[in-house]
């Protein structure tokens, strides 16, 4: 069984005992328990449910493994050539990495 959960604008394939990073959450504190209810699609053996736009009575709960985790840092070049312009730019992401507990449907 698996479910198509929309957090924080994005979409995720969750299923129970997999791992998930998404953007980071603001109250989220390491071993609590968050539950995701704009659930958009539920796959149960075969038989799939698509929501008009969510799935009523649906949501996917998730243990917080980690609040904070830093994603690979993606540098951001900027040149122009013959005129001597470059400047480079750094940024890593902040993630939180959550566990997916149970799907309910």
């Amino acid at each position: 069984m698996y479910a198509i959960v929309e957090i924080n604008g994005q979409q995720f394939k969750a299923e129970a005992g997999k791992k998930l990073f998404v953007h980071h959450i603001q109250n989220a504190e390491a071993q609590q328990t968050v539950e995701f209810e704009r659930v958009l699609l539920v796959d149960n053996d075969g038989a799939v449910t698509v929501g008009l736009p969510l799935v009523e009575g649906a949501k996917v709960v998730c243990e917080v493994v980690s609040p904070l985790v830093k994603g690979d840092k993606v540098l951001v070049f900027h040149k122009k050539r013959r005129k001597g312009y470059r400047k480079l730019n750094g940024h890593r992401q902040q993630f939180t990495e959550l566990t997916i507990k149970e799907v309910i449907a």
